[in-house]
C-alpha cells in the first residue's frame, strides 16, 4: 500500500527542513513525498532544493491559500492512502507511517487518526497541549467534537468519490471535509490511540479572537454546506472542548 504524504508550506525557512526530515526518516518504505510550496520569499525553497532527489513532486507557485495548496497536493497524490503534514508539523516518531498503515490494513477503514500535542515553537519539546482524540463516535460532531486533521489518513478513493477540500472556506476547510466524509458520508475509520503528529503553537484559526470568530462563522457554513443541523450549542462547544487540552506549568 503506496502512502502519500503532502507537505505545504509557505515562507517556512524556520521550519521546512524539520518537517521534511520527519517524512524522509519513516521505516515505511513505500511513501510518496508530495511538496506543494505557495511561492515562498524567504529561504524555503533553497532549503527544499537539498532534498530534490528524495521528494517526488515539488511545485512552488501561487495559489488562493492553504486549502487549494492541498487540493493541488491530492490531485498529484497516487498513492492508495494520503496524509497532509504542513511545514509546522512533524510525525512524532519514524514509525507513525508504518502504525498507521498496518492499522489500516488490518481493520480494512477508509481513513485513520490518532492524537496530536501543540509544541512551543522554539523548543518543540515543551509541549503546551495535548489533543487526545478518543474512539470515533458519530454523534459526538454534535457535541462539538473532531480528530486533529493533522493526523488524518484519508485512502485516495474518499477524496474520488467525495470531494477534497472546499476553498470557499479559508479556516475551517478541514473541519468542514471531516464533518462531511465520517458524520454526512459515514465513511469507515479508526482511531490510533497514539500522539502521531506534534504542531507548532498559534495556527491560523486560533491566533486571534478575530480568526477565531470567523472559524465560527465557518464552522456553522460547514453545516449548511452539507445540508445538516447542528443542536443549538453544538459550534460553541466545538472552541471550549479545547481548554481542558492545555497543560499548565
Amino acid at each position: 500500500m503506496k502512502i502519500s504524504v503532502i507537505t505545504i508550506s509557505y515562507n517556512a525557512a524556520e521550519t521546512i527542513e524539520d518537517t521534511i526530515q520527519s517524512v524522509l526518516s519513516q521505516t515505511y518504505q513505500d511513501i510518496e513525498y508530495i511538496l506543494i510550496d505557495g511561492g515562498s520569499r524567504d529561504e524555503t525553497m533553497d532549503i527544499v532544493e537539498k532534498y530534490r532527489d528524495r521528494i517526488d513532486v515539488i511545485i512552488s507557485e501561487s495559489d488562493d491559500g492553504i486549502y487549494d495548496a492541498m487540493n493541488k497536493g491530492i490531485k498529484y497524490a497516487t498513492g492508495d492512502v494520503i496524509a497532509i503534514l504542513n511545514a509546522d508539523d512533524t510525525f512524532t516518531s519514524k514509525h507513525v507511517i508504518e502504525t498507521a498503515a498496518k492499522r489500516l490494513v488490518e481493520l480494512n477503514c477508509d481513513t485513520l487518526y490518532g492524537d496530536l500535542v501543540y509544541v512551543k515553537r522554539e523548543n518543540d519539546n515543551k509541549v503546551v497541549r495535548k489533543w487526545i482524540s478518543g474512539k470515533f463516535r458519530r454523534d459526538a460532531f454534535l457535541r462539538g467534537w473532531m480528530p486533529p486533521h493533522p493526523t488524518f489518513f484519508v485512502k485516495r478513493e474518499v477524496y474520488l468519490k467525495y470531494g477534497a477540500f472546499n476553498t470557499r472556506l479559508k479556516i475551517s476547510a478541514d473541519y468542514e471535509f471531516m464533518l462531511r466524509i465520517l458524520f454526512k458520508e459515514n465513511v469507515s475509520t479508526v482511531y490510533l490511540p497514539e500522539t502521531l503528529v506534534k504542531m507548532k503553537a498559534g495556527g491560523q484559526s486560533n491566533n486571534s479572537l478575530k480568526n477565531r470568530l470567523r472559524a465560527n462563522l465557518e464552522d456553522r457554513l460547514s453545516w449548511e454546506l452539507n445540508g445538516l443541523r447542528p443542536l443549538a450549542f453544538t459550534l460553541w462547544r466545538k472552541p471550549f472542548r479545547k481548554i481542558g487540552q492545555f497543560i499548565l506549568r
